[in-house]
């Protein structure tokens, strides 16, 4: 799809859009525990459904961080050995002219390597030992920041390395971006007990007022409309952009439902088909007994065939997978846009 130059809107997770909705007590939150002097924390974990601005919102904090002088950041990727990548991405870092770091060792592959002159090197914990106390000389604080953790061994590795840099009194802190599942499974691993601790942000839909205020004043259009506009959202952020990148361009064109067509596209193709994988079959009988609208729990569980008791357990999860909520007691409703729409084509 050809995007008109001038559109604010984008579909790159991410990234962030030049037009978005800022979370700030988030953000504040965020930075503020990290730049306390005795911070109550030195790792915080966001989680949130796909498409709801999680990585917006952790690059968001790095970028103000960054900009601190008394702040280094680097990003790691969770699918590679964290510890690994950590002593690397550092050791890169302070090659530059300023880096205090001693000359004369590289960093392996393999996890350790051979000096130039013939010595021997340190390995990757060693590496990272070196710059976190070059760092706290200079009063310094390094930051690292993972998207999408997942529950392997290497999450476990660093977590347990974190933890004894945290004893070793290094100014280094940790921000972590995740679905429910994932963090839940790391929180929950008997060897990485002190994440059970860890601050979590949890990401609430955005405020239908705020869409509603941005569409208006975006699409220069009257307050119905942006509403209405807005409504259909949800206040789900990946929903926020793609449908305000389609009524950005196609808003004086197309037949609206047209428009809802693509958007339903869009949806589809970019986060509902992972989402839908990644659910039980319970799961996906209860999304599809629930519908478009709000049901009632006694009628969703007869058209699955459980007990309350047993449908609560998966009310809860799904709750806090942010696929369905419950704001009025005995009824429940999907919390994604046009969830249901989509959903069952699958079927």
């Amino acid at each position: 799809m050809q995007v008109k130059k001038d559109n604010p809107f984008t579909l790159t997770f991410g990234r962030k859009p030049n037009e978005y909705i800022n979370r700030y007590e988030s953000l504040d939150a965020i930075v503020s525990t990290f730049e306390a002097e005795n911070p109550v924390s030195q790792a915080i974990m966001i989680e949130g459904v796909r498409g709801s601005g999680k990585t917006v919102l952790m690059t968001a904090a790095q970028k103000e961080l960054a900009a601190k002088k008394n702040w280094v950041t680097v990003d790691l990727n969770s699918t590679e050995n964290l510890i690994e990548d950590l002593a690397m991405r550092l050791s890169n870092e302070f090659k530059r002219p300023t880096s205090a770091i001693k000359s004369g060792f590289s960093v392996s592959v393999g996890g350790f390597g051979v000096g130039i002159n013939g010595g021997e090197a340190p390995n990757e914990i060693g590496i990272i030992e070196e710059m976190l106390r070059h760092l706290a000389d200079k009063k310094k604080k390094l930051l690292i920041t993972i998207d999408e953790v997942q529950h392997n061994k290497y999450m476990r590795s660093f977590a347990s390395e974190f933890q004894i840099l945290i004893r070793k009194n290094y100014p280094v802190y940790l921000l972590m971006t995740g679905l429910y599942e994932n963090i839940y499974a790391i929180q929950n691993d008997p060897a990485l007990t002190f994440l059970l601790r860890t601050p979590k942000i949890v990401l609430e839909p955005l405020s239908i007022n705020q869409i509603t205020k941005q569409y208006k004043r975006i699409f220069d259009t009257d307050d119905e409309t942006a509403r209405r506009l807005a409504i259909i959202t949800k206040g789900y952020a990946f929903a926020f952009q793609a449908l305000g990148l389609l009524y950005y361009e196609y808003g004086d064109e197309l037949p609206f439902e047209r428009i809802l067509s693509d958007f339903d596209d869009m949806l589809d193709d970019f986060v509902y088909k992972k989402i839908w994988e990644s659910m039980s079959e319970q799961d996906k009988k209860i999304a599809l007994a629930i519908g478009e609208n709000t049901a009632k729990v006694q009628s969703v569980c007869e058209k699955v065939g459980m007990n309350s008791t047993s449908f609560s357990k998966y009310r809860d999860r799904l709750i806090k997978r942010g696929i369905i909520e419950s704001s009025k007691h005995g009824y429940v409703s999907l919390a994604l846009p046009r969830f249901a729409n989509i959903i069952t084509s699958y079927t």
